[in-house]
């Protein structure tokens, strides 16, 4: 019998509020153990949470950007268990009405574009950390993150193999930082994945016996463990052991799952309405106001680059990965810079510089107007490309422009017709054994001609009328 696996993912992405959910505490990364709490968070007697608007406001654009509904009439509740970091007892969160329902994204996916349901995107805040020592019998725990706002987007079990569960997180990841409303950092926990997986024969509908994975941190993770749960599960079937509703812990180091405990049900948790804090009423007006501020998102723009700047769909789906590089190339253009020529030097030459430097676009000392300026002397034939090369990386570290650096270093390129035949006469002379296979039909050989002209004029001469030159002078 032929099996299919059945996955959703739970998403929690911390959003990019100063303060936490419920108090004015700092949500900052890094800060010394327990020094951002204070009674709220800490959940001293007495106290009371209020709601941080902008969290609010960021679960919203959130839910419009992944074609929800935005419920007018929401509520918190409270999630109770008892962990060491949980210092209330309970967590906030939202259950029966959560403030946004019923949306999706569209992912790439084997055969074309593939449609994968959004349950559902709630509020809640978050917990602490334990942090275990290794070689003494003590574990700590650490308050800081304990109230900082995180949205729990929930997938529908609408995706069949990890890949399609890799590429919806990162595009959903890449919504999020388009938005401005998570950074989508998963070395720091700013955006964590739990995965719920099953298997069943193909053709049914009833699910199998679900599985969740957690302490999933990164998209190549993601493709691993669900991999290896999936095949764990089918072996399993195939023995016939059963398959037991539990919470499994992805192990990156050793790379499998291992049994965490037995899966919780929602009446587990003993969900109920939040005294502390009042229904949440949201005027339509508000919601319109925020639909009206969501930026272009990155299939639309995609589709425009490829529409407007006539780029290939692969180039433009990698400009618009991140919002930053698709501004930084619409930067070029607009000082002038031809669409296609700057998506080329973006793509090899800027991010190969800044992956060695480690920095990111936003940090680059290289500015489009910059990147536009050099290819317009490309454009005039004052550089040629291979001497771009050298303007490049020179405008990259000292932050010249090109035209400086090209007066600086006396690379103008050659375009005199004759000193350039002088170089060309100079090459054939030196050459005849190539000469005479180039005329006995080894075309190929123009690039070695080429080369040897480049190399005696640094570089510098115009390739066009090199070419040119050399036909008419060799038949």
């Amino acid at each position: 019998m032929s099996y299919e696996a059945v996955i959703g993912l739970e998403v929690h992405a911390q959003m990019r509020t100063d303060s936490k959910i419920f108090c004015g505490c700092s949500t900052e990364f890094g800060a010394g153990p327990n020094s951002q709490t204070c009674p709220v968070c800490i959940g001293m007697p007495g106290v009371l949470p209020v709601l941080n608007r902008r969290a609010l406001e960021f679960a919203i654009r959130t839910g419009l950007a992944t074609n929800c509904g935005i419920s007018r009439h929401s509520r918190f509740a409270r999630k109770n268990y008892f962990y060491p970091d949980l210092p209330k007892g309970y967590q906030i969160s939202q259950y029966e009405l959560p403030i946004c329902e019923h949306g999706w994204i569209e992912i790439d996916a084997e055969g074309g574009k593939k449609r994968v349901g959004i349950t559902r995107i709630h509020m809640e805040e978050d917990a602490g950390k334990n942090i275990h020592e290794e070689k003494g019998p003590y574990s700590f725990v650490d308050l800081n993150r304990t109230g900082v706002p995180l949205m729990e987007i929930v997938s529908e079990p609408d995706m069949s193999t990890p890949a399609e569960a890799a590429e919806y997180m990162k595009k959903l990841r890449t919504i999020l930082r388009y938005l401005g409303v998570c950074d989508g950092n998963m070395e720091q926990g700013s955006l964590r994945c739990d995965a719920n997986v099953s298997v069943r024969p193909v053709g049914q509908k009833e699910l199998g016996v679900k599985v969740e994975v957690k302490n999933i941190n990164s998209f190549k993770f993601v493709e691993r463990a669900l991999a290896y749960e999936i095949k764990r599960q089918l072996k399993a079937v195939e023995d016939g052991t059963p398959i037991v509703q539990e919470t499994r812990l992805w192990d990156s180091d050793k790379e499998f799952t291992a049994s965490m405990r037995s899966k919780e049900e929602a009446h587990d948790y003993r969900y109920f309405p939040d005294p502390d804090l009042v229904p949440l009423a949201v005027p339509e007006k508000w919601i319109e106001e925020i639909r009206a501020s969501l930026p272009e998102l990155p299939d639309a723009r995609r589709e425009r680059f490829i529409g407007e700047h006539g780029l290939s769909e692969q180039d433009a789906s990698m400009l618009t990965e991140e919002r930053a590089m698709a501004d930084w190339f619409e930067d070029a253009v607009k000082a002038g810079a031809a669409p296609k020529a700057a998506a080329n030097w973006i793509m090899t030459e800027l991010l190969k510089l800044l992956n060695q430097d480690g920095k990111s676009i936003e940090e680059s000392p290289l500015k489009p107007a910059q990147l536009a300026g050099m290819l317009k002397l490309v454009d005039e034939g004052t550089i040629s490309g291979k001497i771009a090369k050298t303007v490049f990386s020179e405008m990259y570290s000292s932050g010249k422009d090109a035209d400086a650096i090209v007066k600086e270093k006396g690379l103008v390129q050659i375009s005199d017709t004759g000193e350039l035949e002088k170089a060309v006469d100079e090459v054939i002379a030196s050459s005849p054994d190539e000469v005479a296979r180039f005329k006995g039909g080894d075309q190929k050989l123009m690039g070695f001609f080429v080369g040897q002209i480049m190399k005696a004029t640094k570089g510098k001469a115009n390739p066009k009328l090199v070419n040119e030159l050399l036909r008419k002078k060799l038949g």
